[in-house]
């Protein structure tokens, strides 16, 4: 059962986002269970119609209200069938950290890496490095020289990710912008590992896998036989959607509690932005306004993503070929528009 403390601790976090003129524009999901599950049968049909003509998307599938409306593959692994999520691992991971504060295996999001994992500090490292929260660590604002991008090369070639990660140098400070960094998710992933004593794949199998009744295979583990924070997990479209219901439903799934309500508030808690896409970002989930609907979403290489739109009781999933960017022509553009012009008004119109 979560830990009544814990719970005031994130009721608390969830009522901190962004300040000053960005936070009156931030959206801000709530999770809704229950409601419709139709979609208008035509405009269903006319966004997988939109889905099959786009050559990089593999496989598309649409809950409402709990129900699968829409599974289907139109090339690459079967929707059933666990295929490269890149960083939607991310938002999974940040799942764990509140899986990790129910159980009382991790106190606070405030707690430091210091208080947290200790052994994870390198010697020499920047006395800053000491005081990172969980936190900073789960909205990308450790302030650190990011991994991502240019670095990544460099970064996972390194004999040590998390040393790596945490001897890089401050390009801002803690707790400042958004510094899109998979190095982040993997000090998170480890310091929680470290926490628990147990792997990052027996806490996400034990869970998220377990109650979700979703198979996650094992993926990538850095030189200290670690598992990777952030990236490069492989689950099926449909665990994509059986997770991202246990958000919109707050936290459960068929009856069972997996994530406590406050801890998915406080993930959609708008509290940074993306300095590409301008939207607010909040633990692990991207939070924008599409169709006038405020919708949570996660995102990883290639066009892999994961949309909410709770106060439609829409979840969708989409798995894309993981080799190829998705901003080669204009691929995201058009993933947005499938979403905002087709498969919302699906909803709309039901």
């Amino acid at each position: 059962m979560p830990n009544p403390t814990r719970r005031a601790a994130l009721a608390g976090l969830a009522a901190t986002a962004l300040v000053g003129p960005a936070r009156a524009a931030a959206p801000r999901p709530r999770p809704a269970p229950g409601g419709p599950t139709a979609l208008d049968p035509a405009r269903l049909a006319a966004a997988a119609d939109r889905a099959r003509a786009l050559p990089q998307l593999h496989a598309l599938v649409i809950a409402r209200g709990g129900e699968i409306a829409l599974a289907e593959a139109f090339r690459g692994p079967p929707p059933d069938r666990p295929a490269p999520i890149k960083s939607v691992s991310k938002t999974i991971h940040a799942a764990l950290v509140g899986c990790a504060l129910d159980r009382g295996v991790l106190r606070s999001p405030r707690q430091t890496l210091a208080e947290t994992a200790p052994a994870l500090i390198p010697p020499g490292a920047d006395p800053r490095v000491a005081a990172l929260t969980l936190a900073d660590l789960l909205s990308m604002q450790a302030g650190l020289e990011r991994t991502s991008g240019p670095n990544y090369g460099r970064w996972v070639e390194s004999r040590d990710w998390v040393a790596h990660a945490l001897t890089r140098p401050f390009t801002a400070e803690p707790g400042a912008e958004m510094l899109y960094s998979t190095g982040s998710y993997h000090v998170l992933g480890a310091a929680l590992a470290e926490a628990a004593d147990r792997s990052l794949l027996d806490l996400a199998r034990d869970w998220l896998g377990e109650p979700l009744g979703v198979e996650i295979p094992p993926w990538t583990r850095d030189p200290q036989g670690r598992f990777m924070g952030g990236n490069q997990m492989a689950l099926s479209p449909l665990a994509l959607i059986r997770f991202g219901e246990a958000h919109r439903t707050g936290g459960t799934h068929a009856g069972r509690r997996v994530l406590s309500r406050d801890w998915v508030e406080a993930a959609w808690t708008p509290r940074t932005r993306s300095p590409w896409s301008g939207d607010a970002y909040g633990w692990g989930w991207f939070l924008r306004e599409a169709a006038g609907r405020p919708v949570a979403y996660a995102r990883g290489y290639g066009g892999q993503f994961l949309w909410v739109a709770p106060s439609l009781g829409l979840t969708v999933a989409v798995t894309s070929d993981p080799t190829r960017p998705a901003r080669s022509a204009g691929y995201a553009g058009a993933l947005q528009r499938l979403l905002e012009e087709a498969i919302l008004p699906a909803a709309e119109a039901a």
